[in-house]
């Protein structure tokens, strides 16, 4: 599990390896992860966005961005929580993601939550041990 607060809005992120979904002879490792969105402040807010930059074992960097998440716009009041799953697939066995959420307040003030980075490791990556 890892967690970040940002401006009173606490995000923690558990992702899991989907074997089901992998098919590791083909290249192809996938995750499935679970977030959590609570608004520990004062006033409402709005999830507007999201970008993402994922990074597999090799370096190789994916930005992604859009609106809302899972195609909602949540809006959280003071002590409200939004829960979603999500996935992503990868060419290697490891890999990490991290990212923002674009929000705003009801005073319409913009502003950006971090997601905390995550680890996506399935039991074929390769351990090192230092």
């Amino acid at each position: 599990m890892y967690t970040r607060i940002t401006r009173h809005i606490k995000v923690t992120v558990r992702p899991k390896y989907v074997p089901g979904e992998s098919r590791p002879s083909d290249g192809r490792y996938f995750w499935a992860y679970t977030i959590e969105i609570v608004n520990m402040g004062p006033e409402t807010v709005q999830l507007r966005s999201r970008a993402w930059q994922i990074t597999d074992e090799s370096g190789r960097r994916e930005e992604v961005r859009g609106p809302g998440v899972i195609g909602q716009q949540p809006v959280l009041d003071p002590g409200e929580r939004f829960e979603y799953t999500s996935g992503c697939p990868l060419g290697t066995p490891s890999g990490m993601m991290v990212g923002t959420y674009q929000m705003v307040a009801d005073s319409g003030e913009s502003f950006d939550v971090e997601i905390p980075a995550f680890s996506l490791d399935s039991p074929y990556a390769k351990r090192i041990v230092n």
